[in-house]
């Protein structure tokens, strides 16, 4: 064992078992074990943790989970046996079903355009992470703290970490429900930060719109078909050359007016940054990269050169952190020119014509503030990860009063404290679409709450048909949007029949109506962990008939959210829930939605962006449970900025009780400093299939007449 891990260990008893290793626990019911061959400086400082784990206590005698640690091959291995009985979650990003038993996966990031929908072995990120599931409801997490390459397999009755690395700590934790897993999940590795509000909206985007023109005939289009949208993308043809952090002196030669336009009309703008540089001198990223000594080498210390988009490029060691720190400078001048957002695409790191389309295992990186030096083995699946690190610091660094936006193709666990993500290169076919929903609910309980994936499918044509039933369950998922390659066809809501084009509309109306309650849910994630889209389980977490559920989902704790190519799902709580239909239109591609007895769900007014959405005039659905009753909560704040963590924002309590032939509706301010509103407020009572309306009223107390 380390000096670093004995000194952490001083002082305590703690448990020492026949497979030679040291166990600890925390003040939290986690337990952290270590191989007595165990060398910190080959994994520490841990990049999954927001903090290290601290010893507090010996392992209790009654501690229902062991790790045997042994080697083979070359290879070290952490096995945890389980009781049969147990469903397996997690895994990060992956194809297949939700219910994760009977499967491995390996832990490489690699470019895997059009994958396949089962069996693949390997996506665009890493989450050593395995999630277990009890009979009786409670629930217990796995977490292997190693970056090194490795596979994790889920037999019936044993988890496995098989990597090519050094021997690796694995931690345990216990707890009695999903939820509260989620919340100790978060406790170590940290909560997502607040997004701003308008990343919560409709997002539109291709590859590629060129010249900017195009982008504003884009966005007049969105205006002009009535398609609430907050969002318009530039992929990387708006770049010189693909020289990143350039624009092009033809299609975008006036960045500044491109973006006031958009801006103008309620539009923010998100523009895609890769880490590969373009060798070239004269070009202001990569003289300054070569002066610092920034990139990459190879195994004899040389600079490594890798093909991407550009031709020949460097790519930055991002393991550095002074190496992020000129990264972050990068973004001062480029967010400058309107630029609102970021997309961080391409950084497994992919690297064309090269084995694994990636830059070779040998590679070296000089790591930094406790981060030992390394080959790229040990460094490549938080390449990503480092990247968007450093994104981030320089979106901070451009805009101090601004809420970061960065999207990630590529990310590890604890990576969501930098970056949402997205599910790659995805197919246009009802497959994967199918397949969408599994791999965003896994995602989520693999502690990345704000993913989704390219709705209309990324790769090949997409028709209508599938357009329509994409987006009409896409609506629902945390992050939405629209997004397909080159050489295709165009996929907008409009490029095909005035059907799809109603089908969409009416979806993303839907969404934009739930939007309060959809940011109540985002702030939720950000406080506690929990998934903004879950698993049915999530609603009863003994109800076995839910486990193996992955065409439905919650949105949030009380809204859920059925297909209409899926006519028979499971049904949490014995079908309790009651059928909702909002108002703005119906056909036959809608979602079925329905709502939880004893819950009250905030609707805005429908609004073009989130940047015209009101709060002070709200219409509540109301679904009383067998007592009466019903309770929700909405949390408001400037939908961007930071002054919420300083207690500027409001989460309200709203009641409802059924009195006789009365329904008394109450608020009570549970949080934050925000000064409490009036607002104009109309009831939408749920029961029997159909949605009843009151009239409006005002006031912060009211009742409400009901049959």
């Amino acid at each position: 064992m380390s000096k670093r891990v004995g000194i952490l260990l001083c002082g305590l008893a703690i448990a020492s078992f026949a497979m030679a290793q040291t166990v600890f626990m925390t003040n939290d019911s986690v337990a952290v074990f270590y191989p007595s061959n165990y060398d910190a400086k080959q994994h520490q400082p841990s990049p999954i943790f927001e903090r290290e784990p601290a010893a507090v206590n010996p392992l209790t005698a009654s501690w229902p989970l062991r790790v045997d640690f042994s080697e083979k091959e070359g290879h070290s291995i952490a096995t945890i046996n389980v009781a049969d009985d147990v469903d397996f979650y997690g895994t990060g990003e992956v194809t297949g079903p939700l219910r994760r038993n009977g499967r491995t996966i390996e832990l490489w990031n690699v470019d895997t355009p059009a994958y396949g929908m089962d069996g693949g072995t390997h996506l665009y990120q890493s989450h050593p992470w395995v999630m277990g599931l009890r009979k009786d409801g409670t629930a217990f997490g796995i977490i292997a703290d190693n970056t090194w390459r490795q596979k994790i397999t889920t037999n019936d009755h044993q988890v496995t970490f098989d990597s090519e690395g050094p021997a690796f700590r694995v931690i345990i934790v216990e707890r009695e429900s999903p939820k509260a897993l989620m919340q100790a999940l978060v406790n170590l590795t940290g909560t997502m930060s607040l997004p701003p509000l308008w990343a919560l909206g409709y997002h539109q985007c291709r590859h590629t719109y060129y010249p900017d023109g195009k982008v504003m005939e884009i966005a007049d289009n969105l205006r002009r078909y009535r398609i609430p949208s907050d969002v318009i993308w530039m992929d990387i043809d708006y770049m010189d050359g693909y020289r990143i952090f350039t624009f092009d002196p033809d299609g975008f030669s006036n960045p500044n007016r491109l973006n006031a336009y958009l801006h103008q009309n309620l539009f923010k703008t998100v523009y895609m940054i890769d880490p590969g540089v373009k060798v070239e001198k004269g070009y202001f990223v990569d003289d300054q990269g070569t002066a610092g000594d920034y990139w990459v080498k190879d195994r004899d210390g040389k600079v490594f050169e890798g093909k991407v988009w550009p031709g020949a490029c460097h790519f930055p060691d991002f393991t550095r952190p002074e190496v992020r720190t000129w990264w972050a400078t990068l973004y001062k001048d480029f967010m400058a020119k309107g630029v609102d957002g970021v997309w961080n695409d391409m950084n497994e790191p992919a690297v064309f014509e090269r084995p694994e389309t990636t830059m070779p295992r040998d590679n070296q990186h000089g790591g930094g503030d406790g981060v030992s030096a390394g080959p790229h083995l040990r460094f490549h699946n938080v390449y990503g990860m480092n990247m968007v690190r450093a994104s981030r610091q320089g979106l901070l660094l451009a805009n101090p009063q601004k809420r970061p936006f960065i999207l990630s193709r590529s990310n590890f666990l604890g990576g969501h404290r930098y970056a949402a993500t997205w599910t790659g290169d995805n197919l246009s076919s009802p497959d994967h679409m199918k397949l969408s929903v599994p791999m965003t609910l896994t995602l989520g309980l693999s502690g990345q709450p704000f993913n989704g994936p390219d709705i209309g499918g990324f790769c090949e044509n997409s028709n209508g048909e599938l357009v329509a039933q994409w987006t009409a369950i896409g609506a629902y998922f945390p992050f939405v949007r629209n997004h397909n390659t080159k050489g295709t066809i165009p996929q907008e809501p409009w490029a095909f029949t005035p059907e799809v084009l109603n089908v969409c509309r009416t979806a993303i109306n839907r969404r934009y109506m739930l939007m309060p309650y959809i940011y109540t849910c985002f702030r939720e994630a950000s406080i506690d962990g929990m998934p903004v889209m879950r698993p049915l389980f999530m609603a009863d977490a003994k109800d076995l008939s839910l486990r193996s559920e992955d065409r439905a989902f919650l949105l949030g704790g009380d809204l859920m959210v059925r297909p209409q190519w899926a006519p028979e799902v499971a049904q949490p709580n014995g079908g309790s829930w009651q059928k909702l239909t909002l108002e703005d239109g119906t056909d036959s591609y809608q979602a079925e939605l329905r709502q939880r007895p004893g819950s009250i769900i905030p609707l805005a007014n429908l609004a073009q962006s989130t940047a015209e959405m009101r709060t002070d005039s709200l219409t509540l659905l109301v679904c009383l449970d067998s007592y009466g009753e019903a309770v929700g909560q909405l949390y408001e704040d400037d939908g961007d900025g930071f002054g919420y963590k300083k207690g500027d924002f409001r989460l309200t309590e709203i009641k409802a009780v059924k009195q006789k032939k009365q329904l008394k509706i109450t608020y009570c301010q549970k949080e934050g400093k925000m000064e409490p509103i009036e607002r104009k407020v109309r009831i939408g009572l749920v029961s029997g299939g159909k949605v009843s309306y009151s009239a409006w009223q005002t006031g912060v107390e009211m009742t409400f007449s009901i049959k």
